[in-house]
């Protein structure tokens, strides 16, 4: 619906009520990323004035508490939170984020471009600004078998007519662009003038420059300061992870200036719903970043207009005549203590649940269950995958299969085409660890993928996530300890986020009853399936050594 610039302006001018003032606030400015103080006035969802004296229809009292824009994510996969779309707005709309740029491209790799029209229909209807760029990568690279084929250029291109269709999604295929793959080319040149991300780790020197070339102005996964300050220099702006796996901020804080705050942003990629709801959403990000020493000025710029102004979203981001009320009142900014949180000048509290688009139901998990003689790997000495806490990065470790702390683990193709499973190792989720854990969320292509301390557990717990049609489970000496559904292409639930965040906590609990040491072994297992991600991974098809970009021997020479 147009705006109604006569009540804007009439609003003003004084000439007519506001819907809404905040009066004698203390506001952020992000143009001149300085606090300045005044009266918010609101009229049909629209910032019209920051002067005092213009009556409204509703007052809130503003004096000692901070406004701020509202929270916009930069780079999220909605379906990482499992939560369908209208339950992901309901857990991170109080928690200050009002705007989401999210690629489905979890959804789309299982059911192809119906994910992203599934994604496109949920975001008409949300309060939340969910904006979605087309997944590039899908599938994301030959050396794996997903369930949505092939998505290319002519497919993505209608899309864009879609008013919340934004631009083109993380450019995993770093080899396809710098060998100058021409289905790549054909992407990248369609969406040439929109926003395009980049997925670009570990990437510098005259390859960064060649990717940059190609019109990427993104990169999320930056973890180390000379990585990031590259990127930078190389007008690739830089999004700050802090997921539930992969948590960047602490190595990245020093590159967030005033300087250099118009290219740095926040995003939580894969965030999940104890996190959100024990931590925060970009609001955590906010607050441990002031607590490492930003001045929150510049943090709150860069959770707002940095990401705006990026992606070309001009009505958001900042606290000015003409821009949509999305804001954050802050009872104590250091801390990023949220007193509400409006979106379109409604306190988020008020705003009537968002209409639900029908997901689709049809089960996706579709392989057989292995037997434990399908799930054995060569013995002896082997490459091995080595897991960090807090990285999607894996260490290439070679090791003997028995040597203590070395588990086993298997990739099942899940969507149908009955190949057999593939097998290797893994270190680093506990030496004691005894029993099996399973996800049907394996990025990107998701297929079914196990760590255990034995096969049969391992059997066991495929043929529980098969029996669910998709999610974790825990398994010990074969009896199912815990298991959380997933049957929204072995993705998503359609429970809201506390009902999840009770069933992850009872998956943590199983776990390290178990013996495992990782806090998140769940979104852990799920990225070690992804070979786009340094350094060693296992897919469908077989181990990946991603340096060399492609499948080895298990075995070691």
């Amino acid at each position: 619906m147009s705006p109604n610039f006569q009540r804007r302006i009439d609003a003003a001018l004084g000439k007519i009520e506001c819907d809404l003032v905040i009066h004698n606030v203390r506001f952020l400015d992000v143009f001149t990323c300085e606090w300045k103080e005044g009266d918010v006035s609101i009229v049909d969802g629209a910032i019209v004035g920051l002067e005092s004296g213009l009556k409204a229809r509703r007052t809130i009292e503003g004096r000692h508490k901070h406004l701020v824009p509202g929270f916009i994510d930069a780079h999220v996969h909605v379906e990482s939170s499992l939560l369908v779309p209208h339950h992901f707005e309901r857990a991170v709309l109080p928690r200050g984020t009002t705007t989401a740029i999210c690629d489905p491209h979890e959804l789309t790799n299982v059911m192809g471009v119906d994910g992203l029209r599934y994604f496109l229909s949920s975001a008409e209807k949300l309060s939340l600004d969910l904006r979605v760029m087309l997944s590039s990568c899908v599938p994301a690279t030959t050396m794996e078998t997903n369930g949505g084929g092939t998505v290319d250029a002519d497919q993505l291109v209608p899309l864009l007519t879609h008013p919340n269709a934004l631009g083109l999604a993380e450019m995993m295929n770093v080899p396809g662009v710098l060998n100058a793959d021409p289905a790549i080319l054909k992407k990248l040149e369609a969406f040439a003038g929109r926003p395009i991300d980049g997925h670009c780790p570990k990437v510098s020197g005259r390859e960064l420059s060649a990717y940059a070339s190609a019109g990427i102005s993104t990169c999320h996964e930056s973890s180390t300061l000379p990585e990031a300050l590259e990127k930078l220099t190389k007008g690739i702006s830089c999004w700050i992870r802090e997921g539930s796996v992969a948590k960047d901020l602490d190595a990245l804080i020093p590159i967030l200036t005033l300087a250099t705050s118009t290219s740095v942003g926040f995003c939580t990629d894969d965030r999940n719903p104890l996190d959100i709801a024990t931590e925060g959403h970009i609001d955590h990000l906010v607050r441990t970043a002031i607590k490492r020493g930003v001045a929150p000025e510049v943090a709150y710029r860069a959770a707002s207009w940095s990401v705006a102004r990026h992606y070309g979203l001009r009505q958001v981001g900042a606290i000015a005549p003409g821009y949509r009320a999305d804001l954050v009142l802050l009872d104590d900014a250091r801390t990023c203590a949220i007193r509400e949180v409006f979106k379109a000048g409604t306190p988020a509290g008020e705003i009537r649940a968002s209409g639900v688009v029908a997901a689709p139901s049809k089960n996706s998990v579709r392989a057989s269950l292995p037997a434990a003689r399908d799930l054995k790997a060569p013995a002896g000495r082997v490459h091995v995958i080595g897991v960090e806490h807090g990285s999607i990065l894996t260490d290439h470790l070679i090791l003997d299969s028995a040597a203590p702390g070395v588990a086993r683990l298997s990739v099942l193709e899940r969507h149908g085409h009955g190949s057999k499973p593939a097998n290797g190792y893994v270190d680093g989720f506990g030496a004691g660890m005894r029993g099996a854990i399973a996800s049907s969320v394996g990025h990107d292509s998701h297929n079914l993928i196990a760590v255990g301390s034995n096969e049969a557990d391992m059997s066991a717990a495929m043929g529980a996530l098969i029996e669910s049609g998709g999610g974790f489970c825990v398994v010990q000496d074969g009896a199912v300890k815990a298991r959380l559904a997933l049957p929204l292409g072995g993705l998503m639930s359609t429970e809201d986020a506390p009902s999840i965040a009770r069933s992850l906590r009872e998956l943590h609990a199983a776990s390290k009853a178990i013996g495992c040491e990782l806090p998140e072994p769940f979104l852990q297992l799920a990225f070690l399936s992804l070979p786009v991600i340094p350094s060693l991974k296992l897919t469908d098809k077989g181990l990946v050594d991603v340096e060399k970009f492609s499948i080895i021997d298990v075995r070691a020479s």
